[in-house]
């Protein structure tokens, strides 16, 4: 599907060219396999990667004027945004060199990292990434790895016997994989002010950046039990696109409609976050590349009024459901056995096909939980965005040191105020917080 991943990197003091392309020089990225070949085709039209030498100056991309717009009264967050969103359809990478590349924005004191996402997924190059990072409070140290992402709870072998648990591990199995197989074929949503479909990945885009506090998300975690901090974010999805589409098409929508995103889950022994030397080493089972499951994940539509954190409840009763069956693994073995007996072009129409008859993509890689620096330069954010997605509107979320970004990517002619519907998002989870707290007041 040619998905490449854009991720916008901030400092605090003006970046250093030299140094920054010194750090790329001596780091693990550029020995690392899928960074220093290319794809070719051999004589029967299939497709390898082929090893070369890497010329690291070939991959950056240097933009010193004072204004990526025209306009000074942008500011640098908006400006890049404006960037990413006309990289992420009028740009693809070039397939002469290693897919992945440097955009060094010195003016706004960003940099943006392209790479195609064959050469990993958000759980392996987050992984690649602190490894070339230190720890601020500590520069000798690198970010921590091990102990980050959701641990599974053990309340289940307690409260449930073990026979109920496996017919509801069968049962929900069996659920989700036949709507998945119907989703490929001609299930889809139905239409809204929202909804994309196939050839949407090619319109212009627009880009805004919805920002949570992780603490926020905890006291509503708290307040409702053995919840999750992927609950609460799936709540404030659910909440927001209720509030905009309320906004967008008010009285045209039943209560209770479907939307169904599209979210993809690591697959890995260990949750979170992997231990770079790990993911390197065969032997360990960790894998680098893309081991990750898709799950379709749905929410509904309710008008404004309602309790807050019954949007929250409601996503934690669908995701529990959801953690009981193998969805995730087995729609990973499905299109691993279909990309091996039928090929790569079979495995991308049946993913395409799912995607078109969904309607948003939501991810959260969870990032360094300290502040973190890079060539001795504090990194003040980090977002993420992907491109390629026949959605009209895609989320991906990244945790960083107490905050939360999520870059919301949409297509302009169907979502032409991303900012809005951001600041639904923002709202929404104040909105949960405000009733969390007096809920623990009282």
């Amino acid at each position: 599907m040619d998905q490449v991943i854009n991720c916008a990197v901030s400092v605090d003091d003006s970046i250093d060219v030299d140094a920054v392309k010194l750090e790329i020089s001596n780091s693990i990225l550029v020995k690392h396999p899928r960074f220093s070949s290319i794809m070719v085709k051999d004589s029967c039209g299939r497709e390898r990667w082929r090893k070369v030498e890497v010329n690291v100056d070939e991959h950056f991309i240097i933009r010193r004027e004072s204004q990526i717009t025209d306009d000074p009264s942008i500011s640098d967050e908006d400006a890049v945004n404006d960037y990413l969103a006309d990289l992420s359809v009028s740009t693809p990478l070039s397939l002469s060199k290693p897919l992945w590349e440097f955009h060094l924005l010195l003016a706004h004191k960003y940099a943006v990292l392209r790479l195609h996402h064959s050469l990993g997924d958000g759980i392996s190059l987050m992984s690649m990434f602190l490894s070339c990072c230190r720890r601020a409070d500590d520069p000798n140290q690198r970010p921590t790895t091990h102990g980050i992402g959701a641990s599974s709870s053990s309340n289940d072998r307690k409260i449930w016997s073990l026979l109920t648990k496996l017919l509801k591990v069968i049962w929900y199995t069996l659920v989700y994989v036949i709507e998945f197989a119907l989703r490929t074929l001609w299930l889809k949503d139905k239409r809204t002010a929202i909804s994309g479909g196939a050839g949407v990945e090619l319109w212009p885009r627009k880009l805004a950046t919805a920002k949570f506090k992780i603490d926020d998300m905890k006291t509503v975690k708290k307040v409702i039990p053995n919840a999750t901090i992927n609950d609460v974010l799936f709540g404030i999805i659910s909440c927001g696109l209720s509030r905009y589409l309320d906004l967008r098409s008010p009285k045209a929508l039943k209560e209770g409609l479907q939307l169904t995103g599209a979210a993809m889950i690591n697959l890995r022994k260990q949750s979170g976050l992997q231990d770079f030397s790990e993911l390197m080493d065969s032997k360990k089972g960790a894998r680098w590349g893309n081991k990750f499951g898709m799950l379709l994940l749905p929410i509904y539509y309710h008008k404004g009024g309602s309790d807050p954190l019954q949007f929250v409840k409601r996503s934690k009763a669908m995701i529990d459901k959801k953690k009981l069956s193998l969805e995730g693994p087995c729609s990973y073995k499905i299109g691993n056995f279909v990309m091996s007996f039928f090929g790569p072009k079979l495995a991308g129409v049946l993913n395409y096909r799912i995607l078109s008859n969904t309607t948003f993509t939501i991810s959260n890689v969870i990032g360094p939980q300290e502040d973190i620096t890079f060539g001795g330069n504090h990194i003040s954010s980090v977002r993420v965005t992907s491109s390629s997605l026949p959605h009209a509107i895609t989320m991906h979320m990244v945790s960083y040191a107490g905050k939360a970004d999520m870059q919301i990517s949409v297509a302009k002619d169907i979502i032409p105020d991303p900012k809005v519907l951001a600041k639904c998002f923002q709202d929404a989870l104040l909105e949960m917080k405000e009733a969390a707290t007096t809920i623990a007041k009282s």
